[in-house]
């Protein structure tokens, strides 16, 4: 197939997109409208005969506008889901590289803290809740298999195989594309409800058991529990406080501390149980929720880095801390958090 320059490209691409809206024949003027060349409807009419030499497009009969060849919607379609693939491949990267960046960026939180206040530190990696769909691409990857990627809030990106049990064409699977994503982008999965999915899988026709196993999905991704990541620095701090210096005291906290399952359990319960704008807890003595901490004192305090996307923070010491020097630690950190994030968000 002949690789067409970039005008040409855009003028079929907009003759295709007038047609599939209005299906009337498309011509030089309604299409100068429908892209950002700013030629004149002769420079367009010059290219639109170009294009029908080639056989993108025919003229129906004389004196009306063109309508896409078989050729042409075959190159429109090859081009789309190849847009398609990049935006996937450039989200995954993306994804990729944001999440190196922040796992380094949580690692010098935490050793920051247990730095500044002299005592054990932690933070979470962020967690999601409520997700809403930003973009499903279904991909064929061989006979009977279908690749489902699916990229939620906050640009987490999960895959998904599903079975197929026959041949989609390409326009058939760009169709599924189109009609998956212009009814689920931006939706919650509480939001896609049983008329939303009535309603795909009518317009699914012979392909709705392939929406439904695309809804699956949709509802594992969004359901699906990634190990928590824990960061933690300034263990040995505890040995400076001779209340917790003991040896089996010691033992038990670096076993609790380091094992980290305990500190999983706790920060799962402790974001569960969050009510929305609570920010900073105190965990004194037998308060505290890991029984091998009752000598020390906890400080926690969730951090916020959009919709839906929350960590932890925490402090472990003494139960004579300095708990101002804590709290004011903790307050500026989860400020700085927000400014990395929000930065980072818009490079």
């Amino acid at each position: 197939m002949e690789v067409l320059d970039e005008r040409k490209t855009k003028i079929l691409k907009a003759i295709i997109k007038n047609y599939l809206d209005t299906g009337e024949p498309v011509g030089s003027r309604t299409i100068s409208k429908y892209t950002d060349l700013h030629l004149s409807s002769a420079t367009i009419r010059n290219e639109m005969s170009d294009l029908e030499e080639l056989g993108y497009i025919l003229q129906p009969h004389t004196s009306a506008g063109r309508i896409p060849s078989d050729k042409g919607y075959r190159f429109y379609v090859d081009n789309l889901i190849a847009e398609k693939n990049q935006e996937i491949s450039d989200m995954q990267n993306f994804v990729i590289e944001h999440t190196e960046k922040m796992e380094q960026v949580l690692k010098n939180v935490a050793k920051l803290l247990a730095n500044n206040t002299e005592y054990a530190a932690m933070i979470t990696g962020p967690t999601y809740h409520h997700n809403k769909l930003k973009f499903i691409q279904l991909s064929k990857v061989e006979a009977g298999q279908m690749l489902c990627i699916i990229v939620l809030e906050g640009n987490i990106v999960k895959n998904k195989m599903l079975p197929v049990d026959e041949e989609l064409t390409d326009e058939q699977m760009l169709k599924l594309n189109i009609l998956l994503n212009t009814s689920l982008n931006g939706l919650s999965l509480e939001q896609i409800n049983l008329g939303t999915i009535s309603s795909l899988k009518e317009q699914a026709g012979v392909h709705s058991r392939i929406v439904g196993d695309v809804l699956d999905a949709v509802a594992g991704a969004v359901n699906e529990d990634d190990d928590l990541q824990i960061y933690t620095s300034g263990t040995t701090n505890i040995f400076k406080y001779p209340e917790l210096s003991d040896s089996e005291k010691a033992s038990e906290f670096i076993s609790a501390f380091e094992e980290k399952k305990m500190l999983v359990d706790m920060i799962n319960d402790k974001l569960e149980e969050r009510e929305p704008g609570t920010g900073i807890q105190v965990y004194i003595g037998d308060e505290s929720p890991i029984k091998t901490m009752k000598d020390c004192s906890v400080v926690t305090a969730t951090y916020e880095l959009g919709e839906g996307i929350t960590g932890m923070i925490g402090v472990i010491g003494p139960k004579r801390m300095d708990y101002e020097k804590v709290l004011n630690n903790l307050k500026h950190l989860k400020k700085q958090l927000d400014v990395i994030y929000h930065k980072d968000d818009k490079t």
